[in-house]
């Protein structure tokens, strides 16, 4: 199908009509939040980033980083920090999937596969005009050399003119900038964190079983490997969904080339994906094969801290179809014009979104600013405070200060 195929607007013939109960517990189901079903410790997490295909990851901390709140909600038996001790090094990759991710290193021998033939991604092109020449090659020399290591242990390389995302500054640093264009090329890989920071170090030796893998014939055209990468990716981001929207936006990232060039349209015509209609909402959506016989654990009834970037809640408009809950992260967002704080962070119980919190680990207690229920959800106390020190465990604190009053969302 050509790149100007129109996109279809309304469900065809064959799509499955859902209405918001179901699709909001088939989603709760599919993202593993419905009760404890993994097992604990380290096979526990790897077995989480096997299921969910991708984490996606933000260095803020207030409550564990976005990655420990992906973990935390849906795994007992580990704690903050986990989930970089038990993938790094050797189970998981950092890379673009929907925004920067933890990915399995199953994905790896595909994202080296498709970047050795294009890197469009990411300012990719620009990083390269702003280093000067050579610098790539010494930063990669130096990390076979002597990695793992932390990009401030680096040799120096000067100085480049930083990229500028709408006032979001990156790296002036050309060793730094550097790194950044190895790891897109899946050239060096993410194998750790250590007191200064994130470690980096040679996909062989991080990753070796990867980096040995191969996943195309060598005599596949240039063409058929792009589109395989496409379809390969297409299908897990899928998964990693639930309910991919076919209108596009965030949730497709780097994949929207896949989507304009009639991915979709040739998976569904194999039977490889099915197309969704959720009743009440405008939009059609993507979902996994046989996705309605898959079968999940009944709701265990805890409340669910959920991280502000949890793949339940990547899609803002089917959270509002399927759950009736307006959400925005607010964190770059000025401080007069937020609603209900920095880092709010969404509440799960069975398949309701019951309410939200302002909180943050300070002074040895996990200290909760403010706590808003949505109208006629269950969001009793008692429940709360239970999910609250489950979590303040987990990051290694024992107290927890709530405010005095839960208040109503009154919209």
């Amino acid at each position: 199908m050509p790149a100007s195929a129109p996109r279809r607007a309304r469900p065809g013939p064959s799509a499955t009509a859902l209405t918001p109960a179901e699709a909001r517990a088939f989603l709760v189901g599919h993202h593993a939040l419905a009760a404890p079903e993994l097992p604990q410790g380290p096979a526990g997490v790897r077995a989480l980033l096997a299921r969910l295909r991708c984490i996606q990851l933000d260095p803020l901390d207030p409550l564990g980083t976005n990655a420990d709140l992906v973990a935390l909600a849906r795994m007992d038996g580990i704690a903050k920090g986990d989930v970089y001790r038990h993938l790094l090094p050797g189970h998981a990759f950092e890379h673009f999937a929907k925004e920067r991710c933890l990915l399995p290193a199953s994905a790896f021998p595909w994202y080296r596969a498709e970047l050795a033939i294009e890197a469009p991604w990411w300012s990719h092109a620009e990083r390269l005009r702003r280093l000067p020449a050579g610098v790539v090659e010494k930063v990669l020399d130096e990390v076979r050399e002597r990695g793992p290591v932390a990009a401030d242990d680096l040799a120096d390389h000067g100085r480049v003119e930083p990229l500028d995302w709408s006032g979001w500054r990156g790296t002036p640093r050309a060793a730094k900038m550097a790194l950044e264009v190895l790891q897109t090329r899946c050239e060096v890989v993410v194998s750790g964190r250590g007191p200064s920071g994130k470690l980096y170090d040679v996909p062989e030796r991080a990753l070796p079983a990867a980096a040995r893998a191969r996943v195309h014939p060598s005599d596949r055209t240039t063409e058929d490997r792009v589109e395989a990468f496409r379809r390969w990716a297409l299908l897990e981001r899928v998964e990693a969904a639930g309910l991919l929207s076919r209108a596009g936006g965030a949730t497709w990232s780097m994949l929207d080339p896949a989507r304009r060039a009639g991915i979709p349209e040739a998976l569904l015509a194999e039977g490889a994906i099915e197309e969704v209609h959720v009743l009440g909402s405008t939009r059609t959506y993507l979902a996994p094969r046989g996705f309605a016989e898959r079968r999940h654990p009944a709701p265990d009834g805890r409340i669910r801290l959920l991280g502000p970037l949890d793949p339940l809640i990547w899609d803002r408009a089917l959270v509002s179809a399927a759950f009736g809950f307006e959400y925005s992260w607010e964190v770059y967002r000025p401080a007069h014009l937020r609603r209900f704080g920095w880092y709010v962070c969404p509440l799960l119980r069975g398949d309701a979104l019951v309410g939200r919190l302002d909180g943050a680990l300070a002074r040895g207690a996990l200290r909760i600013r403010a706590v808003w229920a949505e109208p006629g959800g269950e969001l009793d106390r008692a429940a709360l405070l239970a999910c609250l020190e489950r979590h303040a465990a987990a990051c290694g604190v024992d107290r927890v200060v709530l405010p005095r009053r839960i208040r109503v969302n009154r919209g």
